[in-house]
């Protein structure tokens, strides 16, 4: 299980924009300290801790942060129309379009999701995988 996500920003105020345009939105508790920003899922009752979470900060090493090539965070939205209005938000929070929503060939017949760059260059996939929904053939 994966318990948290670090992603570097040389810039805190920028990134703290881009993420904070959609993760509240998918229930992420913004909570920030003197060494960067935490993105926290509140803890459900009986459960031992809400995960994952997820942490921009400056590299610890002090050197400028990058993004690493292969590596995205995908975030799952609760539907397709979600989906687009979160790509369109995080877009206008300072993120770059890497691939606009829909569906694709390569994914099951219902995974809908749109692709994010951070300001920083990490890549994230907004989508929505609900068999509730119109899927990729119908």
């Amino acid at each position: 299980m994966i318990s948290y996500i670090t992603v570097g920003a040389d810039d805190i105020a920028r990134a703290k924009r881009f993420y904070s345009a959609f993760l509240p939105a998918l229930d992420y508790e913004l909570e920030e300290g003197s060494e960067g920003l935490s993105y926290v899922l509140p803890k459900q009752p009986g459960q031992s801790a809400a995960l994952p979470d997820i942490y921009v900060k400056p590299p610890f090493d002090g050197r400028p942060a990058s993004a690493g090539n292969g590596v995205m965070i995908a975030f799952e939205a609760r539907s397709q129309k979600q989906v687009r209005d979160l790509h369109s938000a995080a877009i206008a929070a300072g993120g770059s379009d890497e691939g606009q929503p829909g569906f694709r060939d390569a994914y099951g017949p219902h995974f809908y999701v749109g692709y994010i760059r951070d300001p920083q260059g990490n890549k994230i996939a907004l989508f929505s995988n609900d068999p509730n929904e119109a899927g990729r053939d119908g």
